[in-house]
Parts: structure tokens; C-alpha cells; sequence
């Protein structure tokens, strides 16, 4: 047993030394503390009697991370309970042969509680087997239940029901309505709090007599917590924001400190009392009252690292949302996004409008739809793919300045750029073409930009050590301004983004010729296949991954791919432009100019009918919106939906369906408008410096997760 504790105390699991258990005394030898001694805990890192913490990395791989928290779990249980007899637990490894003590994430953990401990506990805690529980930590135990990601998780609930029914023994409602109780008063928020007392300093704050303390109503959820004999410090957490609270049994009562002693980390609860300052300066709230409002029944992530799984993360947003606050700050942006893109639309004299999003023809973009069926229509029906042909319906009723923010589904593929169901704005400006909403759509950006973020400068995602976040950066050191644009034309974008060593770029001839156009593509992708096989592959990760030529070898087999299946100029210039330049533009650009084969509802340059009036915005790599000068002549729209019918049944099944009603909205009389859609989502990620779309979707979808039956190899 000796060399057990030996071997616990390596892993950190040794418990704090006025709570450890003495051999011949089953009492801790802790003493009281009074108000004069007692410390402000706030920021420490050592681990206590109520907070253990293992320090696990941030970004550790899924199979290490698990392993690691297996151990956290274990510290988490240590620490159930913080009334003092129930910290005296012993944590001991148990080997499988002979007793042995070692260490293996998928061992069975054993907690054994000393024969001269309580015998509550132990009726509690095990009500069999000598008093030790066995609590097994294999991955993915879910037999009867799928509540449960482990046999801990499930013990662990249950004996938080039992805490809970102490609680409730205590007069305390298990799950209260309100805080604070008393419908004619109301509670104050930490924000309101530390705008208002936030710089006041402690003599202006303890040197007060008792009835002129600033008092305060508030409640939030523990995320740290500590117990110090009659006295103990907390931290609450709400709206994003943290504040400290001190509660003493001579302050609270015997019953409301008895509570105190049952709370975990993740409960809610709600206090009165006045503030103050500690000794280091940090803002305190003194509680006279305490009030339960809700038990988290599972344990929260380590303190340190919050929620580091990132498919975890996306999985459980309800945890990542309050364990990762950068995470909560996302979202909170987003919201500031829509709320600048709705003022600045207002100020401009847009209507916000709402279209259907159950459609009888995927229309208005090229995407392979989600079908559904409408049981009472017996009717085959589409989630919306574009609501851009009813937003042109619209324009046609007179609506000349309408916009909507609008959820679209498309039935393709997964990456840190795409996701199914996704978010986008689109409004549309009658009396308006495409070199309109150019100039709109940069100072749509760059306000939207001010509004959220205070500057036009792209963040990275990174803080420098005070906090600040720091720019991001392009191929050539500069930071990306969207404050800053260029415009370029599609083909002269692909001549400026043409490999160096792959010839001479297309000429307008070329251009316009599909068998020039493809052998000089062939070429270049050649040169850079060439490229990429001599580049070393650990430098392609780092310095030279943003260069023009360290396009990626999937991209590549879907360049010639691409190729194979295109027969004319206008989707070879299109695909050209999607391999070589579309990757490597970061600065604000916008490339007009399209061909007619790629933009079905796009109006054709009245001196050239091989383009068309529209232009796409990239920046850091990718494109954020698309606008056209739209298509406004029946007669023409009927023959182009013709053109996409022949191409559908070639086998293009993202081509463009019929729409008749739309044709025959059309012959009603379609002002000269300009309309564009910009995506919400990738616009986010660029403003708060994500790497994923996951990132800025509060609940993406994701794969089923696999049972222990999938997992488990077998003989």
C-alpha cells in the first residue's frame, strides 16, 4: 500500500497535506481560518482539496487527449465531495495481476475508502463490496443509456444525485425557477458590476461603513472553487465574464455554509452581499446569502485547457461555450456581424425579407439539393439551395431594394470551407448593375469590419502577451486591410497568377479557343505537379505554404479531372481560374468578367456575349461573395435554363432546373437590378481569425460518433 501511494503521488494524485489521512487519525488536520488569514485564491494554479488539475496540452491529438483526461477524471472524483471527511480518500492504481500498480488509460480505476471513514459515505459512495466503488473509464461505454461516454460519467451522476438530495435535505429547492426568488426584485449582472465598480479602488470600497456597501443580487455558474476550514473563495462566470465571490460560515450560516460545502464545479447559484476588495486588488462580492439554482451532474473539462478535443467541441458547443471563452467570443461577433449588416442595409433603404426555404425547384445556384416530401401535398419538395429567383420575384412586385439573411442547404461536400447547411446574405438593387455593388459591397466590408472589430485589419486568430490581437498576414509580410481592394478582370487575374517556368500565359485568342486553352493548361498543371513532388514536404507545411506554386496534389487530380469533363473555352477559363488563382489571392480582390457558360442568370456584356456582368470577392484564399447584373429578358433566361436542361442530361446534376413561374415573373417586367450573395459564415471566420467553418457554426454537422462494437478490434 505504502508503494501504491508512492506511485499515486507521481501522478499527482497525493491529496493536499491537511487533508491527507493519518494512520492511526481518520480526522484532517486543518484549522480554522479567520476573516484576517484567509487568502484570495483567485489565479492560483496549485491544486487543492476542491480543484485538482492535470496539466494536459491544448491541442493534444484525440487518443492522447483521451488518455489524459481518463486521469482527470480520477481528480475529478477525488475532489465530488468537499466536505472534509469525504477529501480523506485514498486513490490507488490497481494492477490486473497480482496487485501490481501501473499506468494504462484503459485500466479500471479502484477508489477505496478507509474502514474509519463515515459510514454515510460509505453507504453512499458504494453500499457494497467493503466500501469500494469500481469505477471503469473504458472509452465509450454506453450499455442502456447514451447519456454516458464512460462507467465514470455514470457513477458520477449518480453520486451527484445524492448530493443534490443532501441539498434539497438542506431546504433548498433542487431546481428553483428564479433568482432572485422574489418576483419584485431583480438580479444584478457581473457586466453591470464591473462597469460600474470595476476601477473602483479597494479604500473606496472596504473603508465604507456596512449600510453605505454597494450590495448586489448575482448569480453564475462555479468554475473554480475552494475551501479554506469556515471560509472559502469562488469564481462565477456569466455573460462571458468572471467574479469572485468570499463566503464565510460566520457570514452565510451554518446551513447556507453546509451548502457551500456541497457545490462543484459547473453548479449554478445565486448570492447577495456587498463588494469588496482582497488583498491583491481583486473585486469580491462578501455573500450574506446563498442561494442553489442548479447541480452540473457530470464534471467540467480541465480547468486549464477547457474543452481541447476540437471534434469534442463542435460535438458539445454547450460545453465549449462556457470552458472556452475565445470560443464564446466567436459567436458573440457573429452576432455583431448580422447586427452591422442589418444597420447597414436599413441606413440604405433595404427591406429585410423572408422567402421560402422548402422549395418545388432547386433554383437560383448550381448545387445538388437535400430533398424532402410534404406528406399532406403528397409533394416532393427541395431545401433551398439560393432564395435568389423569389428575391428577383420580389424586385418584380415593386420591392426595388430588398435583402434577406437566409439559411441554404446543399447536399455536397465537407472541408474547413463548406459546410451543408450554411448562412448567407443576399440582396438585390433595382435601377443598379454589378459595377454598383462593387463599390457597395467594399464598404459593406470594410463597416462591417469597424463595427465588430474596431479596425479593417484581419485578425489571425493569435494574441501577442497583453492580449492584443495580432494582424494576419499575407505571402509577403503585409497585413490583409479590407480597407484596401484590387479589381481584376478573370482572365487577366489568371495571366497575373500564371506559374513561373509553365510557359507564357494564354493570349485573348487562347483564351476564347478551347484546344489552345487546354494544352496551355495542361502545361501548367504538369509544372506545377513538377513543383510540388521537388519541394520538400516539411517546408510545404511551413514557409511555403501560401506561395503560388505549392498548390496542393489533391487539387491537382481535381484540375485534370475537371479538364477531362469540360468541352468548351468558357468552363476551361473558370476551372484554370479556380486551380491557379482562386488559392493564392489574400489581399481584397474582386475578379469580374465570368464566362456566359458558368453564370445561367447572369446579363451578358452588351459588347462581348461571351462574358457576362458578374463579379466574386476572395479574400484570404477563398471567395465570400458573388453578384451579377441580373438577368432581366424572359426570352433569353428560357433558352439559357434550355442550355442547363442539355447539360443535366449529359450527367451534370448540379445544372440549373427549369423554372417556368420565374420565366413567366420575368415577362411581368424585371427592372435593371444588380444582386449579390456574400456567406456569413466564411465572412466570420475571417473577422474573428478561425480556421474552420466549424469554427463559427454553433452546431455543425458532424458523423455519427462510433460505438464500442466499431471501435474495439477484434480476434
Amino acid at each position: 500500500m505504502q508503494a501504491a501511494v508512492l506511485r499515486a503521488r507521481r501522478y499527482s494524485l497525493a491529496l493536499p497535506r491537511r487533508h491527507r489521512v493519518h494512520r492511526r487519525d481518520c480526522s484532517p488536520d486543518h484549522a480554522d481560518h479567520s476573516r484576517d488569514n484567509a487568502e484570495d485564491q483567485a489565479g492560483d494554479r496549485r491544486p487543492g482539496g476542491v480543484e485538482m488539475v492535470v496539466d494536459q496540452p491544448a491541442r493534444a491529438p484525440p487518443q492522447q487527449h483521451r488518455a489524459g483526461q481518463h486521469k482527470g477524471d480520477l481528480h475529478q472524483f477525488l475532489s465530488l465531495y468537499q466536505a472534509p471527511e469525504i477529501r480523506r480518500l485514498l486513490a490507488v492504481f490497481v494492477g490486473l495481476r497480482n496487485g501490481i500498480v501501473k499506468w494504462h488509460p484503459k485500466w479500471l480505476y479502484t477508489i477505496a475508502v478507509r474502514p474509519c471513514e463515515s459510514a454515510l459515505l460509505a453507504k453512499r459512495i458504494t453500499k457494497a463490496n467493503n466500501a469500494i466503488l469500481t469505477v471503469g473509464l473504458k472509452e465509450w461505454v454506453r450499455e442502456g443509456s447514451t447519456v454516458f461516454d464512460s462507467e465514470f460519467e455514470r457513477n458520477l451522476f449518480a453520486l451527484r444525485q445524492e448530493k443534490l438530495k443532501a441539498i434539497e435535505a438542506l431546504g433548498q429547492q433542487a431546481y428553483p425557477n428564479r433568482f432572485p426568488a422574489e418576483q419584485d426584485q431583480e438580479a444584478t449582472t457581473i457586466a453591470a458590476i464591473r462597469t460600474t465598480w470595476g476601477e473602483t479602488p479597494a479604500e473606496a470600497l472596504n473603508d465604507l461603513p456596512d449600510a453605505e456597501r454597494p450590495r448586489v443580487a448575482v448569480a453564475g455558474r462555479i468554475i473554480t472553487i475552494r475551501q479554506q476550514g469556515k471560509a472559502g473563495f469562488a469564481t462565477l462566470q456569466q455573460g462571458g465574464l468572471r467574479l469572485q465571490i468570499y463566503v464565510r460560515l460566520d457570514a452565510v450560516g451554518e446551513k447556507a455554509f453546509a451548502l457551500y460545502k456541497l457545490l462543484d464545479m459547473g453548479d449554478h447559484i445565486g448570492t447577495t452581499g456587498y463588494l469588496f476588495r482582497t488583498r491583491t486588488g481583486e473585486l469580491t462580492v462578501h455573500v450574506e446569502t446563498l442561494s442553489f439554482l442548479a447541480k452540473a451532474m457530470l464534471a467540467l473539462p480541465e480547468k486549464y485547457h477547457g474543452l481541447a478535443d476540437v471534434e469534442l467541441r463542435y460535438r458539445q458547443r454547450y460545453v465549449d461555450l462556457f470552458a472556452n471563452l475565445d470560443a464564446r467570443e466567436v459567436f458573440v461577433k457573429r452576432a455583431k456581424i448580422l447586427r452591422a449588416v442589418r444597420q447597414f442595409f436599413d441606413a440604405r433603404g433595404y427591406l429585410e425579407v423572408e422567402t421560402p426555404m422548402m422549395q418545388p425547384i432547386a433554383g437560383g445556384a448550381a448545387a445538388r439539393p437535400f430533398t424532402t416530401h410534404h406528406n399532406a401535398l403528397d409533394l416532393d419538395l427541395y431545401l433551398r439551395i439560393a432564395p435568389e429567383l423569389y428575391l428577383k420575384r420580389l424586385v418584380v412586385g415593386g420591392l426595388d431594394r430588398v435583402y434577406e439573411i437566409n439559411r441554404n442547404f446543399r447536399n455536397e461536400g465537407v472541408s474547413t470551407q463548406h459546410n451543408p447547411e450554411f448562412t448567407m446574405l443576399e440582396f438585390y438593387q433595382a435601377y443598379a448593375n454589378y459595377h454598383d455593388l462593387m463599390q457597395l459591397t467594399q464598404e459593406l466590408i470594410a463597416f462591417v469590419a469597424q463595427e465588430v472589430n474596431g479596425t479593417t485589419i484581419l485578425p489571425s486568430g493569435e494574441k501577442d502577451e497583453d492580449g492584443v490581437p495580432i494582424p494576419r498576414l499575407d505571402s509577403f509580410g503585409n497585413a490583409i486591410d479590407l480597407g484596401v481592394w484590387q479589381q481584376l478582370t478573370m482572365t487577366k487575374a489568371i495571366s497575373q497568377y500564371w506559374p513561373r517556368g509553365a510557359g507564357d500565359p494564354p493570349n485573348s485568342i487562347e483564351f476564347s479557343s478551347f484546344p489552345h486553352l487546354l494544352g496551355k493548361a495542361k502545361v501548367a498543371i504538369a509544372h506545377l505537379q513538377t513543383e510540388l513532388d521537388a519541394l520538400d514536404w516539411r517546408l510545404r507545411h511551413s514557409d511555403l505554404q501560401r506561395i503560388a506554386l505549392s498548390v496542393s496534389k489533391t487539387r491537382l487530380l481535381l484540375a485534370k479531372a475537371e479538364f477531362e469533363k469540360v468541352r468548351n473555352a468558357g468552363r476551361a477559363v473558370y476551372s484554370l481560374f479556380e486551380q491557379i488563382v482562386e488559392p493564392n489571392i489574400e489581399q481584397p480582390t474582386i475578379i469580374y468578367d465570368y464566362p456566359t457558360e458558368v453564370s445561367p442568370l447572369s446579363k451578358a456584356k452588351p459588347e462581348d456575349s461571351a462574358h457576362v456582368e458578374r463579379f466574386e470577392f476572395f479574400i484570404g484564399g477563398f471567395e465570400v461573395g458573388n453578384a451579377f447584373s441580373e438577368l432581366n429578358d424572359p426570352v433569353e433566361q428560357e433558352k439559357r435554363f434550355r442550355a442547363q436542361l442539355d447539360q443535366r442530361a449529359a450527367g451534370d446534376d448540379e445544372a440549373h432546373q427549369m423554372d417556368e413561374d420565374y420565366v413567366r415573373a420575368l415577362a411581368y417586367g424585371l427592372p435593371p437590378t444588380g444582386g449579390e450573395g456574400i456567406g456569413i459564415d466564411r465572412l466570420t471566420m475571417l473577422l474573428t481569425g478561425s480556421k474552420s467553418i466549424r469554427d463559427v457554426i454553433l452546431f455543425p454537422l458532424m458523423r455519427p460518433e462510433k460505438s464500442a462494437a466499431d471501435t474495439e478490434p477484434t480476434e
